[in-house]
């Protein structure tokens, strides 16, 4: 309940704190990545530069969400997560956030390049079908809402 406005809802704010919490879990769960035992590793880790952020439909207090997370776009030493907030049914878009981050050096933050290890890693994970855009979040957000409706009204 702490987490919801007067309206029942998930607080904007929050928004955020989902997303990345459930970002960190699936790099442990799914591709056996600490972020944090990387920073200590490699004396670098990713810091969030940017945040875009759709509020589509409201998450409502006790409600089961859905959260998909996945990397569509790096280069030497930038990455882009896109994350989506969907019902529990996985057919109701609620929010998009796409994290724009850049590999920082710890400490000092001085941004620094990614090793040739971790550029191997990311080109596995980068999700293909996704054409990002730096511009072009409000169009993806528009297609992503237009596939979740086709998808609901096959399953009737």
């Amino acid at each position: 309940f702490q987490d919801c406005d007067m309206l029942g809802h998930l607080n904007n704010a929050r928004y955020l704190d989902y997303f990345l919490n459930a970002r960190e879990e699936h790099t442990i769960q799914h591709y056996a990545l600490n972020l944090g035992e990387l920073a200590r590793q490699s004396g670098a880790g990713w810091v969030i530069t940017k945040h875009h952020l759709a509020y589509l439909r409201p998450a409502n207090h006790a409600e089961v969400v859905r959260i998909r997370t996945q990397l569509i776009h790096f280069d030497n030493s930038n990455l882009v997560v896109e994350m989506q907030m969907l019902s529990d049914d996985g057919l109701r878009l609620k929010a998009v956030l796409w994290s724009e981050m850049a590999f920082v050096k710890v400490p000092g933050g001085t941004r620094t390049e990614h090793s040739d290890e971790l550029m191997d890693m990311l080109e596995q994970l980068d999700v293909e079908d996704v054409s990002y855009d730096p511009d072009g979040f409000d169009e993806r957000v528009r297609r992503l809402r237009k596939q979740l409706k086709r998808e609901r009204n096959e399953h009737g």
